[in-house]
C-alpha cells in the first residue's frame, strides 16, 4: 500500500469515528478537530512503518518545539479570539500542530504524501477562521510557525538540509550535508 493510500486511511477512519455524533453545522469544526491530531499522529505512525528512528526523533523534535512557542506566544501575545471567549487567539494551536504533521511528512516523505497532508492542514485553518476561534492572521502564524521548526530541525532523509539564520549582519545561508 502506499504511503498516500495509508496516510488517506488512517485519515479517513478517524474523521469517520468523529463524524458519526456530530450535527452538520459542527462538522468542519469537529474535522478540524480530529484532523489537528490526525496529521501529527499520522506522521508519528508513518516513522514507525518507514523504521525511521531518525525521523521520529526530528519529528518529536519538532511538533514539540512548535507546541512550545506556540503556546508561549499565546499566553504573552493575549490576543482575544473573533468570538471573544478569551484571550488565547494568537497563534493557532490546530492550525500549528496540524501543520507541524504535514510538513514533516512533505520534507521527510516527499509531497506525494505531503501535498495532501498540507491540504488537510490549511482545511483546518479554514476550520478555525470558520468556527469563530480565530482570524487569518493566527491560523497564518500557527502554519508559519509549524513549517519554519520543520525546516529547520527535519533533516531531508538523503542528508540534505538547508537553513536561513539570523546573524548580526542579516541572514546566513546554511547547508548541511551528511555522508
Amino acid at each position: 500500500m502506499s504511503n498516500v493510500k495509508k496516510m488517506s486511511c488512517c485519515i479517513g477512519l478517524a474523521l469517520s469515528i468523529s463524524m458519526s455524533t456530530v450535527s452538520a453545522q459542527d462538522l468542519i469544526e469537529t474535522a478540524g478537530d480530529v484532523l489537528q491530531i490526525a496529521l501529527p499522529l499520522t506522521a508519528l505512525a508513518s516513522t514507525f512503518s518507514q523504521d525511521d528512528a531518525a525521523g521520529r526523533k526530528a519529528l518529536l523534535t519538532s511538533y514539540g518545539s512548535t507546541f512550545v512557542l506556540t503556546h508561549l506566544l499565546k499566553n504573552t501575545v493575549n490576543k482575544e479570539r473573533p468570538n471573544g471567549r478569551n484571550t488565547l487567539s494568537f497563534p493557532s494551536g490546530h492550525t500549528s500542530s496540524a501543520f507541524s504533521g504535514a510538513s514533516f511528512l512533505a520534507k521527510r516523505y516527499g509531497w506525494d504524501v505531503g501535498l495532501p497532508a498540507f491540504l488537510a492542514a490549511s482545511f483546518v485553518g479554514y476550520s478555525r477562521v470558520h468556527a469563530d476561534q480565530h482570524d487569518w492572521w493566527d491560523v497564518t502564524a500557527g502554519a508559519a510557525i509549524a513549517i519554519g521548526f520543520n525546516q529547520w530541525l527535519v533533516p531531508d532523509p538523503d542528508g540534505v538540509s538547508m537553513a536561513l539564520m539570523p546573524t548580526r549582519g542579516g541572514y546566513q545561508l546554511a547547508l548541511n550535508l551528511q555522508f
